[in-house]
């Protein structure tokens, strides 16, 4: 039985059809990211559903990923930002510290943007913190005088399920600080990031005294 060899032009053809698929995902990246970080836009599908209708491509076609877009807000970042936003990601971790100092009964953790270094002007400081009940944690803010409003947040867990959670924002050292509270056994057991769909990346305040030092 002879082997059937494909026309080479027929191979040259679906590198090119890859080569143009890959190409407009790359451009669909880059725009949501530029959007991401203009207009404060935290959702990446809305964010990536905007690129492709401003540059007149199908959002029903193969639209980057989440961890696609995180790359693309990453390079946006420190192709436009530069020394600007080195100065911002400091002054943001140095909050952040100073907030999970403020909260070391609760053990905080910090996650999201702050952490991966993606934060811009419109981010918030996102730490997450252990208690037996968030009432707690509310009560340790407000007896140090500090004014804040509840929220509730959404996240998924490694069972796939999603739950709710308390959470708690206010204002430090000019900086919006949310504490998403969390039993005192989620400590071992991070949500999923809705990014990459891994348990979420979560340092102490070693780890970010220690990156304050590399900013």
């Amino acid at each position: 039985m002879k082997m059937r060899i494909l026309n080479p032009s027929f191979k040259n053809m679906g590198r090119k059809q890859t080569s143009e698929a890959e190409r407009a995902r790359q451009i669909v990246a880059q725009e949501a990211a530029r959007i991401i970080v203009n207009q404060g836009i935290r959702d990446y599908r809305l964010a990536k559903q905007k690129a492709a209708e401003r540059l007149g491509l199908s959002s029903r076609g193969s639209l980057p990923g989440n961890a696609e877009i995180e790359v693309a807000v990453a390079d946006y970042l420190q192709i436009f930002g530069g020394d600007e936003h080195a100065d911002l990601l400091r002054l943001m971790r140095t909050a952040a510290l100073s907030a999970m100092e403020l909260l070391a009964p609760f053990s905080p953790r910090l996650v999201g943007p702050v952490l991966a270094g993606t934060a811009d002007d419109n981010s918030a400081v996102n730490l997450h913190v252990f208690a037996d009940s968030p009432e707690m944690i509310a009560m340790e803010i407000g007896d140090r005088g500090i004014q804040f409003k509840s929220y509730e947040r959404r996240l998924k867990t490694r069972r796939g399920q999603i739950e709710m959670y308390a959470g708690f924002e206010f204002r430090h050292i000019n900086e919006t600080i949310q504490a998403t509270a969390f039993p005192i056994d989620g400590e071992r057991q991070a949500p999923l990031s809705p990014i990459d769909g891994k348990p979420m990346k979560r340092v102490n305040a070693g780890a970010v005294q220690e990156l304050l030092q590399h900013v």
